[in-house]
């Protein structure tokens, strides 16, 4: 049988593809070792500088370490918007394909021509190989996004945004539960657009609805909510479901009136809070959020505001990005560009803000008996088990080591009740005590 090596670069949209293109090679023997595979695959990032290098990185050094006679095929998103050179310039790659065409991934080896598909591919009843959890599921609702922000290429080669019904979510959700899987992330780049393409707007209200029917489905959330299309309504709806969990995640980037405007956020400052203000009143609610720090034309007074805010609202996690100056953006043509050394200097003070308002939240679970998901051998050593919070998503909030048991061994990929005693850097540390029916 021929070995199949294949690095998943960026987001979890991404992943949900590769998951894809896995679901189509089903021929191979998966191999960890890249100098063994026949084939090799790398689905690119292409949102921002350092994503782009990685994927570039990651392709150089796959090159150099593959054996003879092997393919080496470069797919995704910076494949796809940077077409044109990277076919002319890549000699290193063997087959060239962009965000149409993975679950053609199979004919595009097969015949080894290079394609490039003028529409974004758009999941429906294909199967895909879950990785990496035996428990949990990312599941995309929709591709491309109608949000003009200054500073994102992502519309210029994803396109309009374009949803998946209704029908084929419920499907693929009832499907994957059938195979085991019951705890769900549902994302793409703006979720709470999802339906507006075909005139709902309140899409994921009726995603909600229809998901709380589908026996088997125990744990959900919802990533990537959007300020203009995240409705009172539906945060109102996500704090009614005994199902999904009341997981905020809204990247707002920044807090200035100025800045949104610039940035062309279409929210202001007053709307933002009253949206996080909600989101933060539930019961057990776990708020998450972006910024951008650096965009063009930000001053020391506009930042200063960004910090205090942040000092003053307590986010559970944060992600900080560096502006990063794309081509074919709006902020690309803005004069005022900041200096990297002032970027820099920005985000650490934002951080070690960041980082106690993180070390708040994780010390708001000592002594609570929560529900936890084990997900394997922990990071930090053999003797403990990796478990998250199942509220939280996978990766991105952090690790949970547990040390002890009381009802004996573990499995992984199930769920239990276990008491927090104490914080290890930014580790809860926990003992199991019951298990959860």
């Amino acid at each position: 049988m021929k070995k199949l090596h294949l690095v998943s670069l960026g987001c979890n949209k991404n992943l949900v593809d590769s998951e894809v293109m896995l679901g189509k090679l089903q021929a191979y023997q998966l191999c960890d070792d890249p100098s063994t595979a026949d084939v090799l695959i790398v689905n690119t990032c292409g949102f921002i500088g350092p994503a782009k290098e990685e994927s570039i990185n990651t392709i150089l050094s796959l090159h150099g370490q593959r054996k003879k006679d092997s393919l080496l095929v470069m797919a995704g998103c910076l494949s796809e918007r940077y077409k044109e050179d990277l076919t002319k310039e890549l000699k290193e790659v063997d087959l060239f394909t962009g965000v149409g065409d993975y679950d053609k991934i199979d004919e595009i080896i097969a015949l080894r021509q290079n394609r490039f598909s003028p529409s974004t591919y758009l999941l429906n009843e294909e199967e895909r190989v879950i990785t990496g959890s035996l428990a949990h599921a990312y599941v995309k609702l929709s591709e491309g996004c109608n949000q003009t922000c200054s500073f994102c290429a992502i519309p210029g080669f994803k396109g309009k945004l374009l949803s998946r019904t209704l029908e084929s979510l419920i499907k693929e959700v009832a499907a994957l539960v059938k195979k085991g899987f019951f705890d769900f992330s549902f994302i793409s780049q703006d979720s709470s657009s999802f339906l507006r393409d075909v005139g709902e707007k309140e899409g994921l209200i009726k995603l909600i609805d229809a998901v709380e029917k589908i026996e088997g489905v125990k744990s959900a959330r919802i990533l990537y909510l959007y300020p203009t299309t995240t409705s009172d309504a539906l945060i109102e709806r996500i704090i009614e479901s005994p199902l999904f969990h009341n997981y905020f995640d809204m990247p707002i980037q920044h807090i200035n009136d100025v800045m949104l405007k610039r940035m062309k956020r279409g929210a202001g400052k007053e709307r933002i809070i009253a949206q996080l203000h909600m989101m933060r009143e539930a019961k057990d609610s776990f708020v998450r959020t972006s910024f951008i720090v650096g965009h063009p034309s930000e001053s020391d007074a506009e930042f200063d505001e960004l910090l205090q805010f942040v000092k003053d609202f307590d986010f559970d996690r944060v992600n900080i990005f560096a502006y990063s100056d794309e081509e074919d953006t709006p902020a690309f043509l803005m004069e005022e560009k900041i200096d990297s050394k002032i970027i820099n200097k920005r985000i650490k003070s934002l951080d070690k803000i960041v980082l106690a308002k993180t070390k708040k939240s994780l010390e708001k679970e000592l002594g609570k008996e929560i529900q936890i998901l084990i997900e394997g051998e922990s990071s930090e050593h053999e003797f403990f088990m990796g478990a998250r919070k199942l509220a939280w998503a996978p990766e991105i909030d952090g690790e949970i080591l547990v040390n002890e048991s009381d009802v004996g061994e573990l499995e992984v990929g199930k769920c239990y009740y276990a008491k927090v005693s104490e914080l290890a850097g930014d580790k809860l540390i926990a003992t199991v005590t019951k298990t959860a029916q």
